[in-house]
């Protein structure tokens, strides 16, 4: 899963994944190895270190399990090499996307105003739709 923050990647898993699947998701990562009381989307550096840590890890595990089970992993900007990996894992890249303004709009209301910036970095990362195509966006989760 791709996609600028609060594009709706976790949502977008919470109605396609099960039970039995493995989601690997940065947030719920950092909130699982946070104590009581902290944000829900929390960017604590030092907690980031960690739960960084526990991804990478998650994620060599659960590549040597994909041919038992579903493997769900977010990756907001993921590098040409990391997408190259993807790929050799034959993984299947959704990329999940409301738009730059609702986009904008949900940070503004419901994440810390930093992520705008990652937000950004994101849109103006990607590559220009030629004359005469339509963007395309993702379904409203």
């Amino acid at each position: 899963m791709t996609g600028p923050p609060a594009s709706g990647k976790s949502s977008w898993i919470d109605a396609h994944a099960t039970a039995r699947d493995i989601v690997i998701d940065l947030d719920r990562i950092t909130r699982a190895l946070t104590g009581p009381g902290a944000p829900q989307w929390n960017q604590n550096p030092l907690q980031l270190q960690v739960a960084h840590r526990a991804r990478y890890a998650a994620m060599d595990e659960a590549f040597t399990l994909r041919d038992k089970v579903d493997v769900y992993l977010i990756h907001t900007m993921p590098s040409p090499k990391a997408l190259a990996k993807y790929k050799r894992l034959d993984a299947r890249i959704v990329v999940v996307d409301p738009g730059r303004e609702v986009t904008m709009q949900r940070i503004a209301a419901m994440r810390d105003t930093g992520m705008q910036r990652v937000a950004a970095r994101w849109y103006n990362g990607r590559p220009k739709a030629s004359p005469g195509t339509m963007p395309q966006t993702s379904r409203t989760w």
